[in-house]
């Protein structure tokens, strides 16, 4: 299957790429800057990220572009300066750091980067050097009024580069230009879609799984559940799904979800394991620590199960791509561990299967659809695999659950019922680690604090607070606060991610 491959130099826009290209039916990677394929015969072009580095740092990433000589190459901002440094060119600080909007002044018509982009589009620029002297023979593409080289080329190296970021919303042209690389420069068939990858998927799973069982664990999100539809198109009833019920998951969650399974065919298994987790949890406040006790725990029990199953070799995980880049990025920084990808033991007894790894959560909704999910399990929002335990901020115990289970019940139950839960994309209650005063009645009271959170998004690598209406919110606070014993206050979070996170924890 052909490819484009996005090599990451810590830009936080790299993921935007990405989208870009899967947007377009194009097929793309996101790889370290280090990490280039040497021999992949299913690579059409590179795009070299930005970066939060000037290309004189010390501690620039840097790659070998010898590697990529015959690849069409898109350098986008430090991925630009990076290469026509490399290749001879001068890269200086710019009299100012240049941040903000900024309109071509300039555009090479000859240029099939620049085909049907018109001249005085918007241009969003975020760079604090700037491109003074290009190497022999390469050729400025556009300018603004401010930056003389704002794209260049040279055809002959099969080499492009933009100062501006042309997959962020401000730039106005930023999707076309993207768009003539991969389609006029790389010749991408752009046949990328939900269609191929079921069809692509089954046929690799069919081929590596071989005879095999496989047992997967189910959290009665979507990710588990598409890529157990995928397994069970692929393998049928040598796939056993695990469900687990860790204490932590919402209000009636288990049952109601182990009903929603019926009549998809699947084979699941409901596991009670509430009491080993607590167990394992008690006194715990660390969040990274919730998350690995969490992880291992799940992975103790699929163990446990697949030993009386016969011929289980593998455990299948609903990891998606998003999961991949959070839980490492190139510079080592873990921002939060995936229970699915961030706490597997060294020594696994099952070989790892991810069939959804590579895919975004709009394209496993895409999936889904296809493979018939019903929109009961196809919509409903994700959900941390840790459960509760990361939306309870501090040590976890069975009054602490109980009690963020009935204010997480109101808060979703009345979304849905105001007709805002599927204009939301993720949504919530945390349980703070602090008491407040109150009154009710007569009484002064001294009540815990729960905190709610409804974001928008789509992808979930950024997103946005939900503005609710201010009537539904002081609904539910005085619903939360009247029905649920011992919560007296109610807060509504209006952070955005980034800089903060969905989660809290």
């Amino acid at each position: 299957m052909e490819k484009i491959i996005i090599l990451d130099f810590g830009s936080q826009t790299t993921q935007l790429i990405a989208r870009r290209l899967r947007e377009l039916n194009v097929y793309c990677e996101i790889l370290p800057f280090n990490k280039f394929p040497e021999k992949d015969s299913e690579v059409i072009g590179v795009i070299l990220s930005g970066s939060p580095f000037s290309v004189y740092d010390e501690k620039a990433f840097k790659t070998n572009l010898d590697k990529l000589q015959e690849l069409p190459k898109l350098g986008i901002c430090y991925g630009a300066q990076f290469m026509a440094k490399e290749w001879g060119g001068k890269v200086e600080p710019a009299p100012s750091r240049e941040y903000g909007r900024a309109r071509l002044t300039f555009i090479d018509k000859d240029d099939v980067l620049f085909t049907n982009v018109d001249l005085d589009s918007q241009v969003w620029m975020s760079h604090g050097d700037t491109i003074t002297e290009l190497p022999l023979g390469w050729k400025i593409s556009a300018s603004t009024a401010d930056v003389k080289v704002a794209a260049y080329r040279v055809e002959e190296k099969h080499i492009w580069g933009v100062q501006f970021h042309p997959e962020v919303y401000h730039s106005e042209c930023g999707t076309k230009i993207l768009e003539n690389f991969v389609k006029k420069i790389c010749r991408a068939k752009c046949d990328w879609n939900a269609e191929s990858f079921i069809e692509s998927t089954v046929k690799d799973l069919k081929k590596t799984l071989g005879e095999d069982s496989v047992v997967l664990g189910l959290s009665g999100g979507v990710d588990s559940s598409v890529a157990a539809m995928l397994l069970n198109r692929a393998i049928g009833k040598r796939l056993t799904c695990i469900f687990v019920d860790t204490g932590l998951l919402r209000k009636n969650e288990f049952n109601d979800v182990m009903k929603a399974y019926r009549g998809l065919g699947l084979n699941v298994i409901g596991v009670d394991a509430s009491n080993k987790f607590f167990s394992e949890l008690k006194g715990v406040e660390d969040p990274e620590k919730k998350r690995k006790i969490i992880g291992k725990g799940f992975i103790d029990v699929f163990e446990e199960e697949s030993k009386k199953l016969e011929g289980v070799k593998w455990l299948a995980q609903g990891t998606i791509y998003p999961d991949c880049i959070e839980s490492l990025s190139i510079t080592g920084t873990t921002i939060k561990s995936h229970h699915n990808v961030g706490g597997l033991p060294e020594k696994l007894n099952l070989k790892l299967c991810e069939p959804l790894r590579l895919l975004f959560k709009d394209e496993v909704r895409a999936v889904g659809k296809l493979l018939g999910m019903p929109d009961k399990l196809l919509k409903r929002h994700p959900f941390p695999g840790p459960g509760l335990a990361v939306r309870i901020l501090g040590d976890i115990t069975p009054e602490k659950v109980a009690i963020l289970q009935d204010a997480d019940d109101i808060f979703i139950s009345s979304l849905r019922e105001w007709n805002l839960y599927d204009k939301v994309w993720q949504a919530g209650a945390i349980l703070l680690p602090v008491k407040t005063v109150g009154v009710m009645g007569d009484e002064r009271t001294y009540e815990r604090a729960v905190v709610l959170r409804a974001v928008t998004s789509t992808d979930a690598m950024t997103a946005d607070w939900a503005h609710l209406p201010f009537e539904f919110l002081a609904k539910v606070s005085n619903e939360i606060i009247n029905k649920v014993k011992g919560i007296n206050r109610v807060a509504y979070d209006i952070s955005s991610k980034p800089p903060s996170t969905i989660e809290w924890e």
